[in-house]
C-alpha cells in the first residue's frame, strides 16, 4: 500500500518540494528569536510499533471485504495515517513521539466496499476514521478510542457525471483537489475552490470540514458549492439533493457538511461547477491600517463589486511579506483578484471604490506575487521548525460589528500567553456582506515543551473568541482542538442534538469517536 500513499511524513511536503526562507526573515529570526535548529528528524522507516491491536476475526473480515493488498498493518503505514499536518503533529512526527496508532490502514475500492467495511466495525466494535489527504490541523484524525483503524479513501478517486446543462458535477470523495480540476478542466469547468491545503487535499474532506478556499468572495464556501450528497453509514445509506433547491423539510445536506466522519463517511458530492476563467487580473492596494483596509473590504462585500480574491494583511504580516520581498511599503497590504469571462469593468469599478476609500493602487504585482506563491506558507513553516522555530495558526469569524474586538482579544490573549518575543500576524482571507474571517499565524522559538505551551495559548485564544462572539473555526473544522469550546457556541441543547443524531446513525460509537461530539 505505501507506494499509493499521497501524506507525507514530517513535514507539508516532500523534502524536494522544501522552500528556503527569505533571507531578511531568516536574518529576522536570528535577530529577534535567536533561534537553534532542533536535533535530527525521526525518519518513517525508524519508526517502531506495537503490534497492531486487531482481533484476528476482524483482521480476516476486513481482507474478505477489500482484499489483503489493501489492508496495511506495518508500522510505517499506520505512523503516517496517524495525525495530520498541525505543527504539534508535525512535531511529534519530527521528535517521534507518535500518538497511538491506528490497527490498520483500510483502502475500499467503492460504496459497498465502505458499507461492509463499516458493518466489520461496528460487529468488533472497532473506532474507524476517515482518511482523505491527511491534512486535518485541528485533531480532526486523532480518535478518542483504545484501537482503530484508518479508513483511506484514495480509491474512490474519480469524476462520476458532469451535467453541462445544470453545470454540475459528481465527485468521489477520494479524489485529490488538483486532480478534481484536471478533469473538470477537460469539461471546460472548475470548482474555484483552491485553499490552502488544495495541493493534498480531497474533496470529501472539503465537505467533511466545511472547507472554504481562497477565491471564496467569487466562487463561494464549498458547503455552499455542495448540492447532493452520498454518505455511507453503519445504518445504511442516506443520499440527498435531488433539485437545486427544495422546502421538503430540514435540508439534511447540512447535518453531513462539516461532520468530519463522526456521522458517517462521505462518498460522492454532486457540486456546483462554473465555466473556467477566460481571464484573471491580481493587483494590490496599500491602505494606512488594518481599520482602514477593513473597512474597505466591508464596503466591497456589501456594495459591490465583489472580487472573487479579496484578502487584507494587517501591519506585521505586510511588514514580513514585504521584507521576504526585499520592500518595506509599510501600512497594510489588499490583495484584490478578479476571474471571469471578463473582468476589465469589474477591476476599474473595484478600483474606484478602493480609490474612494482611501487605497494606494500598487499595481499587478503584489497581487501577482500572491497567487504566484498562495502554497508557500505551509512550506514556509517547514522551514521555520527546520530553523527552530514554532509557527502555528488558528482562524475565526464574526460579523463586521464584532470584528475589530476579537482582532484585538485574540491577539492580547496569545501575547498573554506566549513567551517573549512571539510575534502574531493576521489576515481577513473571507469576506461575506454581514462579517468576515480573522487568520493568525503565530511564531516563537521552540523553548521548552512547545506543544504544551501552544497548547495553553490556544486554548486562551479560543476563550476569547468565544467570549468576543467569534466562532470558533470559520474553515479548519472543529476536530478534538475546538470540541469542548464547540460545545460552548451551540449550547447543551444543540450538544443533545447531535449526540442523538450519532445514536442514530452510529449505535455502536464507532465513527470518529471524540471527534466534533463532545
Amino acid at each position: 500500500m505505501r507506494e499509493e500513499r499521497r501524506a507525507t511524513w514530517a513535514r507539508w511536503g516532500t523534502p524536494e518540494q522544501a522552500k528556503p526562507l527569505p533571507e531578511a526573515v531568516a536574518g529576522l529570526l536570528k535577530q529577534v528569536f535567536d533561534v537553534t535548529p532542533p536535533g535530527p528528524v525521526t525518519v518513517l522507516d525508524a519508526v517502531s510499533a506495537p503490534a497492531p491491536a486487531l482481533a484476528e476475526m476482524a483482521l480476516a473480515a476486513l481482507v474478505a471485504v477489500v482484499g489483503a493488498e489493501h489492508v496495511g498493518t506495518e508500522a510505517a503505514e499506520r505512523a503516517l495515517h496517524a495525525s495530520g499536518k498541525s505543527t504539534p503533529d508535525l512535531f511529534h512526527q519530527r521528535t517521534g513521539e507518535l500518538p497511538a496508532l491506528p490497527a490498520a490502514v483500510v483502502a475500499p475500492a467503492d460504496h459497498e466496499q465502505v458499507l461492509a467495511v463499516l458493518a466489520v466495525c461496528a460487529e468488533h466494535r472497532l473506532a474507524v476514521v476517515p482518511f482523505g489527504g491527511g491534512t486535518s490541523v485541528v485533531g480532526g484524525l486523532a480518535p478518542e478510542a483504545d484501537g482503530y483503524l484508518t479508513l483511506d479513501l484514495r480509491r474512490l478517486d474519480r469524476l462520476v457525471a458532469v451535467d453541462p446543462v445544470s453545470r454540475t458535477a459528481v465527485l468521489q470523495a477520494g479524489l485529490p483537489a488538483p486532480r478534481a480540476d484536471e478533469l473538470l478542466a477537460e469539461h471546460g469547468f472548475t470548482l474555484g475552490h483552491v485553499p490552502q491545503s488544495y495541493e493534498y487535499a480531497t474533496i470529501g474532506g472539503f465537505a467533511a470540514t466545511r472547507s472554504s478556499g481562497q477565491a471564496s468572495a467569487g466562487y463561494g464556501r464549498f458547503d455552499d458549492m455542495v448540492v447532493g450528497l452520498t454518505v455511507a453509514t453503519p445504518r445504511g445509506t442516506i443520499s440527498t439533493g435531488r433539485a437545486p433547491a427544495s422546502s421538503a423539510g430540514p435540508d439534511l445536506r447540512r447535518l453531513f457538511l462539516g461532520s468530519e466522519g463522526a456521522f458517517g463517511v462521505i462518498i460522492d458530492v454532486t457540486v456546483r461547477v462554473r465555466p473556467l476563467a477566460a481571464q484573471r487580473h491580481y493587483e494590490g492596494w496599500r491602505f494606512e491600517s488594518f481599520t482602514d483596509g477593513a473597512a474597505a473590504a466591508r464596503r466591497l462585500a456589501q456594495d459591490g463589486p465583489r472580487p472573487t480574491v479579496l484578502r487584507l494583511s494587517d501591519e506585521v504580516e505586510t511588514m514580513l511579506g514585504a521584507a521576504g520581498r526585499g520592500r518595506g511599503d509599510g501600512g497594510c497590504l489588499l490583495v484584490v483578484g478578479h476571474e471571469g469571462a471578463s473582468v476589465e469593468h469589474a477591476v476599474a469599478q473595484t478600483a474606484a471604490v478602493l480609490r474612494e476609500c482611501g487605497g494606494q493602487e500598487l499595481g499587478p504585482e503584489p497581487g501577482e506575487q500572491w497567487a504566484a506563491h498562495r502554497f508557500d506558507a505551509p512550506y514556509l513553516r517547514d522551514a521555520l521548525l527546520d530553523a527552530g522555530a514554532f509557527a502555528e495558526t488558528l482562524e475565526t469569524a464574526a460579523f463586521w460589528s464584532a470584528l475589530p474586538g476579537l482582532y484585538d482579544a485574540v491577539r492580547e490573549a496569545l501575547f498573554a500567553a506566549l513567551p517573549v518575543p512571539s510575534m502574531v500576524l493576521c489576515h481577513v482571507s473571507h469576506v461575506y456582506e454581514t462579517g468576515a474571517s480573522l487568520y493568525f499565524t503565530v511564531v516563537t522559538a521552540y523553548g521548552d515543551e512547545p506543544v504544551a505551551r501552544w497548547q495553553r495559548a490556544k486554548a486562551a485564544a479560543n476563550d476569547a473568541i468565544i467570549a468576543a462572539g467569534g466562532t470558533i473555526s470559520h474553515h479548519h473544522g472543529v476536530g478534538t482542538e475546538h470540541r469542548d469550546w464547540f460545545a460552548q457556541e451551540i449550547g447543551p441543547l444543540g450538544v443533545d442534538v447531535l449526540r442523538a443524531v450519532k445514536r442514530e446513525l452510529d449505535p455502536a460509537g464507532v465513527l470518529n469517536p471524540g471527534i466534533l461530539v463532545p
